[in-house]
């Protein structure tokens, strides 16, 4: 049984490495905890999130760059001119910017775009992880089903092989007509040993997704039942809730705005900033005559003052900016347009894919229900000894082959609903 094959464009990510306890994990996986799990332990999210606690750093930096600055300075000096001598000085000042172009408002919101950004960059992290597991997690559940076939199949060549049996003891069959039927039984194990075997692979996939140890009796939790739905949303609908809801299309429209306040705050640089200073000091000399803590009172002085700083000539630096950051901008708008249109194919990709798994269901359902009625005739005429091993095995093999479809085309279409529907906004559930 080939596994369901579907070109996604995903990163998977790393996962972290270390030792894990398992002690408080589940025995048997639904899907929500694989995708829990992964989601939180997965090296690539967890950067992402660290990236987005220091983005909240920023904000809350930039907000503080709003109150005024405060500094206090102490000096002690020795000088030697004619005589030794020491002195003393204290001050505190401090600065409260007035007016700066609205470079300090533009730079919170910068921050706060950016946080924004680091946020819906761990969510589209987070949506890949969620496909993947998906895809993993179905792909042995249908294998489980696949042997699950099998097994029944082969109580069928073993009833079949003994009926052959007392068919040739009978002298109603020959020799050659005995060993077909042990072969095919024979190919019967074969075909289940190998399917256990890409079972236990499908498994090992997904632990080595979760990071799980390999000692680990790891064990998938089926749903009670996969319902088929044939009812999906226009394509219009979700092209338009896509649009309106995933966050690479959200984080492009972030990176636009973020771009636009990048601008604004360049164009600052160009106007004048206007401070209001203020400040303590006092000092002490010994060659004063006066005592250390008189001498710092007489010398207590306060001043406050209201100070511009006019930018003349940055030799072009400015306009060079400015310049740029138009073009960061337009760029920035073209990658919003490139975002959407990939979406867009995207979605009418998986939409064309649902449609034709949908349709490949509905035909390998109808050929099953077929060769299962043909394969329980040929088994009725093997019993009554009116049919030669040759046409039974055909048959056989017709069943066995639209058994497998059926299940191949049961899980495709399965898999392109939950993630068209995941397009549209809808979670991931059975």
């Amino acid at each position: 049984m080939k596994k369901i094959t579907i070109s996604l464009l995903l990163s998977l990510g790393s996962f972290c490495v270390t030792a894990q306890d398992t002690s408080n994990l589940p025995k048997q996986w639904t899907l929500q905890e694989c995708i829990d799990y992964a989601i939180q332990h997965n090296i690539s999210i967890n950067t992402l999130k660290l990236n987005s606690s220091s983005a909240q750093l920023d904000v809350s930096q930039s907000k503080y760059n709003q109150l005024p600055s405060v500094g206090g300075s102490i000096a002690q000096n020795l000088g030697n001119n004619n005589s030794v001598s020491f002195t003393s000085n204290y001050g505190v000042s401090s600065t409260l910017t007035l007016y700066n172009g609205g470079y300090l408002k533009n730079d919170i919101k910068a921050k706060e775009l950016s946080l924004e950004s680091a946020n819906l960059s761990v969510e589209e992290a987070s949506n890949d992880i969620t496909l993947n597991i998906t895809q993993s997690f179905l792909n042995i559940l249908l294998v489980k089903e696949n042997i699950t076939s099998l097994e029944q199949i082969r109580s069928t060549s073993e009833e079949q092989l003994k009926q052959a049996q007392q068919l040739y003891d009978a002298g109603s069959i020959a020799r050659k007509e005995l060993v077909q039927f042990q072969s095919q039984l024979a190919s019967d194990e074969y075909n289940l040993v190998s399917a256990h075997n890409n079972y236990r692979s499908n498994v090992v996939a997904l632990k080595q997704i979760l990071q799980l140890p390999a000692s680990d009796n790891f064990e998938i939790l089926a749903p009670t039942s996969i319902a088929i739905q044939e009812a999906v949303l226009t394509l219009d609908n979700t092209l338009s809730a896509a649009q309106n809801s995933r966050p690479e299309i959200k984080n492009k429209n972030v990176a636009i705005q973020l771009a636009q306040v990048n601008l604004e705050k360049i164009k600052a640089s160009r106007m004048p900033v206007i401070s209001l200073g203020a400040g303590l000091s006092s000092g002490y000399s010994s060659i004063q005559s006066s005592k250390y803590l008189p001498q710092l009172g007489n010398n207590f002085s306060q001043t406050l003052g209201v100070s511009m700083s006019i930018p003349i000539f940055s030799r072009n630096q400015n306009k060079t900016n400015i310049t740029k950051s138009t073009i960061a901008i337009e760029q920035a708008k073209l990658d919003l347009s490139n975002a959407a249109t990939s979406l867009n194919q995207q979605v009418e990709q998986v939409y064309i894919n649902l449609l034709n798994a949908q349709a490949q269901y509905k035909a390998a359902d109808t050929r099953l229900k077929v060769a299962k009625e043909s394969y329980d005739i040929t088994n009725e005429q093997l019993r009554l000894g009116s049919v030669i091993a040759i046409d039974v095995l055909i048959q056989r093999n017709t069943y066995t082959q639209a058994l497998q479809s059926y299940i191949q085309a049961k899980y495709t279409a399965i898999l392109y609903n939950k993630i068209y529907g995941f397009y549209s906004g809808q979670p991931i559930v059975f």
